[in-house]
């Protein structure tokens, strides 16, 4: 096989170890460079520059066996042969690299030759063009002055020619109506004219000027004031006025005081979409009473909320339509105006020659007064207009028009830096949304109001009976609640849906597509103080108010207040107090993102003050219902003579009534509030059960007599009673729960009836009506309340008292008391 028939590119991994054998052999890294390692200095090291063949042998004989030494030498044949191997191999494979290159340095060396020759050849040519042009210069010497004079001649014949015919220029220019090019030409000329204006001629020429000037001046004057050109045309005018020496600040007060007419007609138009209310009743209720809907007595609230949109009365236009009058007419007139003016007294003013008679400052002084004067006007009439929003039934109106007011205020703000005017209408959009607040609350209070009106109408109706139930059959019209219960959930339902409701329309104030709404007032300030504490919070301090109210109107009989709205009442601001006062203030700080960095009223607060009007009207309402009862008991005791009367054969009518009614508040209270707890009761108190009311209740009758066994000391028995018997407080604080209520009631109606009787005298017969009457409230009472030993102990009190009262004391038998009893 011959050296070109060697398969060496068909074997790419051999080509990697042969090319990586050449860089070892030049002592070259993967990069083509040379490894930077220390020299090796051991004469041993067979690859160091260092090595010494004979100290090598040497250590080999001495440190290795004959076998070692043998295999030794076969290792270093293999690699001599290996590295002639790969050595033939580079060669053969580079031959032809070497042979192109040899061709290419042949190759070079006739390129530069070449180009030698051209070289010499360029720098001849360069030599003979510099002697030419040297000989041109030295011929045409002679001749470039004299051209040199008659170019400088020619140039001031020009000139004079051009102040002879500027007279005439100008007055072309006049008629022509080419101002701007008649000022330019008189600039060019005036400082010359100016120089010879010692000469006759000279003089002549610039009075002709002057002259011409002046007429041009007060034809610019005339076209700046009728200011019925376009935009460019009296910036044009009021820049060559200005390069004429016209004095500035006249120029501004004349612009301005054209634009001011045009701006106060644009005022004028919206004064007059504003006029006053008509002064009628019906226009003030129907916008103070926006949020309140007409239900049908006995309903608060359908518990969807009905906000009645009315519109304004006062224009003929809504607030929206008003706002984007005034954006689009006055709002846009004077950001033209400014724009304008900006542009002809300040921008262009800061250039050319202007530029050193400081006219940007004195001009942007003017602007600013004249911006802030008429915007302090629209912005009164903005706010008259807003003070007209009185109806709260649809908000999104008056928040579109609020941020259409204040993004087209921004306009104003970008066009003059500084001005004192976005600030202003960002004051206005505050102030119409703190009006807002107050208008909802006073909406929210008129509606709860509203609804307590209604819940009376529908107590007032013979709608509800002891039990809850319907007597009077079905409603007409729309079905009202028939019992306390879902008088209660409605009443509740009606005032978290409007809170609900006016949440979100005053959360329209802060919707993340209102411009104003990024403003750091209704980021913090509104939502804190303005949403939850001035609305919210200050509601729900009204609700408890208003119902701690109904408390102070006492009468004989407890006032005008229904008891059943006391009790409805008072479970209304125990739910509060337990829930929705949480839930509200929690669902307020959720929607508004409230951020407590100012002092807020905690939810603590107000929760136990929802819980001292609950306790005020539950305690209120254990009075009047006590009283009632009080009431009947007193007559019937006042109204009898209790000496003459006949022997007992029943029980009087009143303690029926007084059982009766006893019983329906009993079931009245428990529809709204839960049992209690209960004393056990004695063992002796169930020998005979009665069916009252269901089988499932039961009473007993009661064993213990009122009949003394010894001679009647009633003084000394009754002292004695007392000392081991607790006292009791009539009327202390109830709990929340029916036996506690049911308790005071009782309480209030039996010491009532006691002190009665300790205000009368009786008879034989007298002393036994009152034992019946007593074992007939005994039989019933005792189940009311917490403790049976409370009414045993009042019962025998007044039992007691009688007999102390009594001329002819001769008890009757307790059986037949029993009989009496059992048989009324």
């Amino acid at each position: 096989m011959d050296e070109g028939s060697v398969p060496v590119a068909e074997d790419p991994g051999r080509r990697r170890r042969v090319h990586g054998m050449l860089k070892l052999y030049y002592g070259l890294n993967e990069e083509g460079k040379a490894p930077e390692q220390p020299e090796s200095l051991d004469p041993c090291d067979i690859n160091g520059p260092h090595f010494d063949p004979e100290l090598y042998l040497n250590k080999l004989r001495r440190e290795c066996s004959l076998t070692e030494l043998m295999d030794q030498e076969t290792c270093m044949v293999r690699q001599i042969r290996s590295l002639d191997s790969d050595m033939q191999t580079l060669v053969y494979e580079n031959y032809n690299k070497f042979i192109s290159a040899t061709d290419t340095i042949r190759k070079m060396k006739n390129d530069f030759k070449k180009m030698e020759d051209e070289m010499d050849c360029l720098s001849a040519n360069m030599a003979a063009i510099t002697e030419f042009s040297a000989r041109i210069s030295g011929t045409l010497q002679d001749q470039h002055a004299q051209i040199t004079k008659l170019s400088g001649v020619h140039t001031l014949l020009r000139k004079l020619q051009f102040l002879f015919e500027l007279p005439a220029r100008l007055n072309k220019c006049l008629e022509l109506q080419a101002y701007a090019q008649a000022v330019n030409t008189h600039r060019r000329a005036r400082c010359v004219l100016q120089q010879y204006s010692h000469l006759p001629s000279f003089k002549g020429i610039q009075d002709d000027c002057h002259a011409i000037m002046d007429k041009l001046a007060q034809e610019l004057r005339q076209k700046f004031r009728d200011g019925g050109s376009s935009a460019k045309d009296l910036s044009e005018c009021v820049e060559l006025l200005l390069q004429l020496d016209e004095p500035a600040e006249e120029l501004c007060d004349k612009f301005l005081s054209h634009a001011r007419s045009r701006l106060e007609s644009d005022l004028q138009g919206l004064e007059a979409e504003i006029r006053p209310y008509p002064s009628t009743s019906a226009t003030k209720d129907a916008s103070v009473h926006g949020l309140s809907s007409t239900t049908a007595p006995g309903s608060p609230a359908d518990g969807s909320p009905k906000n009645s949109s009315l519109p304004s009365p006062a224009s003929n236009t809504d607030i929206l339509e008003f706002i984007d009058r005034g954006c689009n007419e006055f709002v846009s007139s004077l950001c033209l105006v400014i724009t304008s003016y900006q542009e002809l007294f300040i921008n262009h003013a800061q250039k050319g020659e202007l530029a050193s008679k400081n006219i940007p400052q004195m001009a942007n002084g003017k602007l600013h007064v004249f911006v802030d004067d008429l915007a302090a006007r629209y912005f009164m009439l903005v706010e008259r207009r807003i003070q007209e929003e009185k109806g709260v039934g649809d908000n999104s109106l008056l928040v579109r028009a609020l941020d259409r007011f204040h993004r087209r205020l921004q306009a104003v703000a970008k066009l003059l830096p500084g001005s004192a005017v976005p600030n202003k209408g960002t004051e206005i959009v505050i102030r119409a949304a703190t009006e807002r607040v107050k208008q909802y609350l006073s909406a929210l209070q008129s509606f709860y109001m509203d609804s307590l009106t209604d819940v009376r109408q529908a107590l007032a109706t013979p709608r509800l009976s002891v039990a809850g139930t319907s007597v009077a059959g079905p409603a007409s019209g729309r079905d009202a609640p028939t019992s306390l219960p879902e008088l209660l959930s409605s009443l509740s339902a009606s005032i978290l849906n409007q809170i609900k409701s006016v949440l979100a329309s005053v959360h329209l104030f802060t919707a993340k597509d209102i411009t104003f709404s990024n403003k750091p007032y209704f980021k913090g300030e509104f939502c804190s103080q303005g949403v939850r504490e001035s609305l919210v919070v200050s509601f729900i301090k009204f609700v408890c108010q208003s119902s701690r109210q109904f408390c102070e109107t006492a009468g004989d009989k407890g006032g005008s207040t229904p008891p059943a709205l006391l009790l409805l009442l008072s479970r209304l601001c125990l739910d509060y107090e337990t829930s929705t006062i949480s839930y509200i203030l929690t669902l307020t700080d959720e929607q508004f993102l409230v951020q407590h960095h100012s002092p807020v009223t905690p939810v603590t607060t107000l929760c136990a003050e929802a819980r001292e009007a609950a306790q005020k009207l539950l305690n209120h309402y254990v009075k009047v219902q006590g009283l009632i009862i009080s009431q009947m008991l007193r007559k019937s005791v006042e109204t009898r003579d209790w000496v003459n009367t006949i022997e007992p054969r029943n029980v009087r009518a009143v303690m029926k009534r007084v059982v009766e009614d006893t019983t329906s508040i009993d079931v009245q209270v428990g529809l709204l509030y839960e049992e209690g707890v209960r004393k056990a009761h004695s063992s002796d108190s169930s020998k005979r059960t009665f069916s009252v009311y269901s089988s499932s209740r039961q009473q007993a009758r009661y064993a213990a007599s009122y009949t003394p066994s010894a001679p009647m000391d009633t003084n000394l028995l009754s002292n004695i009673h007392k000392l081991f018997s607790e006292r009791i407080d009539i009327f202390s604080s109830v709990e929340f729960n029916k036996v506690s209520v049911m308790t005071g009631i009782i309480k209030i109606s039996l010491k009532t009836f006691l002190e009665c009787v300790r205000l009368r005298t009786f008879g034989r017969y007298g002393l036994q009506q009152i034992q019946v009457d007593c074992h007939y409230l005994q039989m019933y009472l005792w189940r009311f309340v917490s403790d049976e030993n409370l009414v045993h102990f009042l019962l025998d009190e007044i039992v007691g008292s009688a007999a102390h009262r009594c001329l002819d004391p001769a008890p009757m038998e307790q059986s037949v008391i029993e009989v009496i009893c059992e048989r009324g």
